[in-house]
């Protein structure tokens, strides 16, 4: 008999492929629940009887409340600890889900999604927070590549899975699937060890709650490096709503087509996670690692801005460019991240907010650019918009991170030099 007190179930250890499997279902869930209904975007306009562009605002309304609840998920997490913050948004998505299944009206299924995004917010912060907690050095590297890679190849994937409900029993059905998804998660967290040290004397006042996120943005090395990961995603995003004007609007190819090349393209940010795993193991420092990535994608961008500028109709240089930029994105994003929370451990859970909602802001503000300055015919505005946004990643990382990271080094050499000169005295 186990002693009382005692769990009955073996927790998993954090280098096990367990473990990666709970970090990878934890980032899959905000994005998994985005993607998948796109395919029914238009059955449920008709169920409902709304316009198309109606029910499209519910996916406005899930990605505002996933932003928004990651401001109260970071610092309750760093009090309280990553496991409630999981259990909790599960809990909160199943019941959102199974609302979603049951609507009857354009309102209720906005109240229901936005709940919805309250719930997948936990998981999703708390995976990027748990590398920091469990890991140093080159493993935290590497699993913070794991992270991203999921968050990157989920989109892929997730739209192929709502067809295929959608087709089996109609567009509820698909709103089955995150429920399925966070009672699997719910499950492996009692083969979970919560691991983030429980600060319960911390106030979580709105002064408290403040100086933590302005301890976090006042941090020059997370700051230098957050701003490069978000600019990058800015790129990414840039040819993601620039190269759907481009292909299907001015070259007429079909959705399905279009959906090849797209796929096609974004499997280059495994290679790009795969390179920087092996250049790890090679011993190429994150920030080098950061630098040659961002060495590719702006010269993948100048590219395609110079077959651009010559009013060129070629899609080569546009796939060229979007796989250029996806996989140096595999390389620079798990190493900004994790560079940018590495230097507070005890609000880890407040940094990644603060990254995650910088990241989503940029690729919005993208988005809105690449499809305001489209002027029908080429890729001038991705190819503008993408290069200016590596450029000022460029200088987010070369400008304020590296010098910084560089003056956080020496300061922590200070005090060994000072000891060493006394002793030598």
């Amino acid at each position: 008999m186990s002693p009382p007190g005692r769990t009955l179930v073996r927790p998993v250890a954090p280098g096990s492929a367990g473990f990666s499997a709970l970090l990878g279902l934890m980032a899959a869930l905000p994005t998994f629940s985005i993607d998948m209904i796109l395919p029914s975007l238009s059955a449920t306009a008709a169920a409902l009887g709304v316009q198309g562009c109606d029910i499209g605002l519910a996916l406005s309304a899930y990605l505002l409340s996933l932003g928004a609840a990651l401001l109260v998920y970071g610092p309750l997490s760093d009090c309280f600890g990553r496991k409630p913050a999981v259990v909790w948004g599960c809990v909160i998505l199943i019941v959102a889900s199974a609302g979603c299944i049951l609507v009857q009206s354009l309102a209720q299924l906005f109240a229901f999604r936005v709940l919805q995004g309250i719930g997948a917010s936990g998981p999703g912060m708390a995976a990027f927070a748990l590398v920091r907690d469990r890991f140093e050095g080159e493993e935290a590297r590497a699993k913070m590549t794991f992270v991203v890679l999921v968050i990157n190849v989920v989109p892929m994937l997730a739209p192929s899975v709502g067809a295929v409900l959608l087709g089996i029993g109609g567009w509820r059905l698909i709103y089955a699937a995150p429920i399925a998804a966070a009672l699997v998660l719910l499950l492996a967290m009692t083969f979970f060890d919560e691991p983030a040290p429980l600060d319960l004397r911390s106030r979580l006042g709105p002064a408290e709650v403040a100086g933590v996120y302005r301890r976090v943005l006042t941090n020059p090395v997370f700051l230098g490096n957050a701003l490069c990961n978000a600019a990058m995603g800015g790129a990414v995003y840039a040819y993601i709503t620039g190269s759907s004007l481009f292909f299907i609007d001015a070259l007429g190819f079909s959705p399905e087509r279009y959906g090849l090349i797209f796929g096609a393209s974004s499997l280059s940010v495994m290679g790009g996670a795969y390179l920087n795993g092996r250049l790890s193991g090679l011993g190429l420092s994150v920030g080098r690692a950061t630098a040659l990535g961002l060495a590719l994608a702006t010269l993948v961008a100048v590219i395609l801005l110079v077959a651009a500028l010559t009013k060129s109709s070629s899609p080569v240089p546009v796939v060229f460019a979007m796989v250029g930029v996806a996989l140096a994105f595999g390389l620079i994003s798990p190493n900004a991240m994790h560079a940018a929370i590495h230097p507070m451990p005890e609000i880890a859970g407040s940094a990644s907010t603060v990254a995650i909602l910088l990241q989503t802001a940029v690729a919005a503000v993208s988005s809105d650019l690449v499809a305001r300055l489209f002027d029908g015919h080429t890729v001038l505005s991705m190819a503008g918009v993408m290069l200016g946004f590596c450029i000022i990643a460029a200088g987010f990382h070369g400008g304020l991170a590296r010098p910084a990271e560089h003056e956080a080094a020496t300061a922590l050499l200070r005090p060994t030099e000072a000891r060493a000169k006394g002793e030598a005295s």
